[in-house]
C-alpha cells in the first residue's frame, strides 16, 4: 500500500479548511484516510490557529515510507523544520549510497575488462 501525506479539504464554500492526513494514494481526495496528523487554516491570522501538526507522527509515517505532497512539505517545513531536515539528510545518505555502489560496479567492470 503506497501512502501519501496530503491535504484533505474541509469547511465551507469560499472558506477552506484542510486536514493533513495519511491516506492510500488510490483513495479519492475526500475519501478514507489512515490517520489525521493535523490541520491547516489558510484564513487564520494567528500563528497558533493557522497550522497544527503532530511532529512525532509525521516523522513516524515518513520513516514508514509515506510520501509528502509539495504543499504538505512546504507547510511542514514552516511548522516542523527538524522533520524536514531529517528527511533530506536521509535522502542525501541514500543517494550517496547509490553513488558508491555505482562507483564500485564501474571499478569491477574496468578490472574485469583489463584482465
Amino acid at each position: 500500500m503506497a501512502l501519501k501525506i496530503r491535504l484533505r479539504p474541509q469547511g465551507r464554500v469560499h472558506r477552506p479548511f484542510y486536514r493533513i492526513v495519511v491516506a492510500d494514494c488510490h483513495t479519492p481526495r475526500n475519501g478514507r484516510y489512515v490517520e489525521a496528523l493535523g490541520w491547516y487554516n489558510p484564513f487564520e491570522t494567528e500563528k497558533e490557529k493557522h497550522l497544527s501538526l503532530k511532529e512525532e507522527r509525521l516523522q513516524y509515517w515518513i520513516e514508514q515510507g509515506a510520501v509528502m505532497t509539495e504543499n504538505v512539505e512546504a507547510l511542514a517545513a514552516s511548522a516542523t523544520p527538524d522533520v524536514i531536515k531529517k528527511k533530506r539528510e536521509r535522502e542525501r545518505g541514500h543517494l550517496a549510497k547509490i553513488a558508491a555502489k555505482r562507483k564500485a560496479r564501474k571499478k569491477t567492470r574496468e578490472k574485469s575488462s583489463e584482465g
